[in-house]
């Protein structure tokens, strides 16, 4: 962040307005772990399109379908403490193989799953992998890359906006053919990373501090760092609500779905990427956030009483708000406190990806209990939830912010993974 208003960009350390061409000369280290990136981000809304085909292929039900994210999801919380006790012990380098494969394993194991409960702890040992590959990735491509960090980060963000566009797109090719397919597909793209990694990828020096295990936990006691999690933990529920629930409301084939969510997806890349730090300079980050909040929950409850063609719009539409919601949210809690970058960003992922695990979980349960309307009732009360958390603690947020604005976030290994 930058010293504008309310902890706002500033944009001067725009790659573009620096000459904008090194961002695409790059070693071929930088472009090895962009690439795995982009797969690994894929990961996280791969299976969208493909849960109704699972649950048919399966003989599962809704809920027990959307177990697919909740215990991904769940141990990503909690690797959450574990990366950078890891990374900070055996090197960025292995951290990144070691998650690697991990997935590649959990992938396949995924795809050769013969029951839910199968799959959904192999998506549990996935989750481990993707947590450890991501939550590293970041620091290696700022360490190899040219031209300031500034580009790297940039290139790491649009590898998940990229990641995240194209996922259920993939999902929705190979899971038109067989379900199963797109955890090979995965697999195999993350086999490939793999070797990339480990050819052109060269081991970096190790952290001069080791991180303890508590050391997450211990920087939450700072009041502006906890409101930032708390409140995105109420975000994330509508976040994921939209995410694992949705596809089941739609109820289209894997290709329509796969296409609805990729068009979803584009917004949130394009949103997050482009359209939040110009907002943010402009009328600066707590007005934005709190805005995209309360639009997001505007959008949640046209969407749930809607007919399908206003859901479909509303779904697609969502994007842009957790865009926005994203990044703003990663920025404030990576310079509200003064713990280090890596340390404040694992505290804040780890609670609030329990909401990204609790919301696949409750949704379809609040839809048996009562009727499809009223789990995007909820996942809008969530998100003005959020607000009104920004909203009561906004001095400290911005006071605290500001005085940090300059430090930008390089380092940590982990801001894109909060988005």
């Amino acid at each position: 962040m930058s010293g504008t208003k309310n902890g706002g960009h500033s944009g001067a350390d725009d790659p573009f307005e620096e000459g904008g061409t090194s961002l695409l000369r790059q070693p071929k280290a930088v472009w090895a772990t962009a690439g795995a990136s982009v797969v690994a981000f894929m990961g996280i809304g791969l299976v969208d399109p493909i849960l109704p085909s699972i649950a048919r292929g399966l003989h599962a039900t809704n809920s027990q379908v959307s177990l697919l994210f909740t215990s991904y999801f769940l141990i990503t919380a909690v690797a959450m403490l574990v990366t950078g006790f890891v990374s900070s012990r055996i090197g960025g380098r292995k951290t990144l193989l070691a998650g690697l494969a991990l997935v590649v394993v959990f992938a396949a194991l995924s795809g050769m799953s013969g029951s839910v409960a199968e799959l959904v702890g192999f998506r549990a040992g996935w989750g481990l992998g993707n947590a450890l590959f991501v939550s590293t990735s970041l620091a290696v491509i700022v360490g190899a890359a040219t031209g300031g960090s500034s580009a790297a980060i940039l290139l790491y963000e649009s590898a998940l906006g990229l990641g995240m566009a194209c996922g259920p797109l993939l999902g929705a090719v190979l899971g038109d053919m067989k379900w199963r397919y797109p955890f090979f597909g995965t697999a195999a793209l993350m086999a490939v990373g793999f070797l990339a990694i480990t050819a052109f990828l060269k081991e970096q020096p190790k952290p001069a501090a080791r991180t303890s295990l508590l050391a997450p936990v211990k920087a939450l006691g700072h009041g502006g760092l906890a409101a930032t999690a708390v409140s995105a933990f109420f975000y994330n529920y509508a976040f994921f609500t939209v995410l694992a629930f949705t596809p089941f409301v739609l109820n289209m084939s894997p290709y329509k779905s796969g296409g609805v969510f990729f068009a979803w997806g584009v917004l949130l890349a394009v949103f997050s990427v482009i359209v939040a730090p110009r907002l943010q300079r402009r009328f600066g980050s707590l007005k934005v956030l709190c805005a995209s909040l309360l639009l997001l929950a505007a959008d949640l409850l046209v969407l749930g009483y809607g007919d399908h063609t206003t859901a479909v719009v509303c779904t697609v539409l969502s994007g842009a708000f957790i865009g926005l919601n994203n990044t703003v949210f990663t920025e404030l809690a990576l310079g509200v406190s003064d713990a280090p970058r890596p340390v404040a960003s694992a505290g804040y992922n780890f609670v609030r990806w329990f909401a990204a695990a609790a919301a696949p979980f409750l949704a379809p349960k609040i839809e048996e209990w009562t009727d499809v309307h009223l789990p995007f009732v909820v996942a809008a009360g969530a998100a003005v939830t959020g607000t009104v958390i920004v909203a009561v603690r906004r001095r400290a947020l911005t006071t605290e912010a500001e005085e940090r604005a300059p430090r930008h976030a390089t380092e940590d290994g982990v801001t894109a993974f909060a988005r």
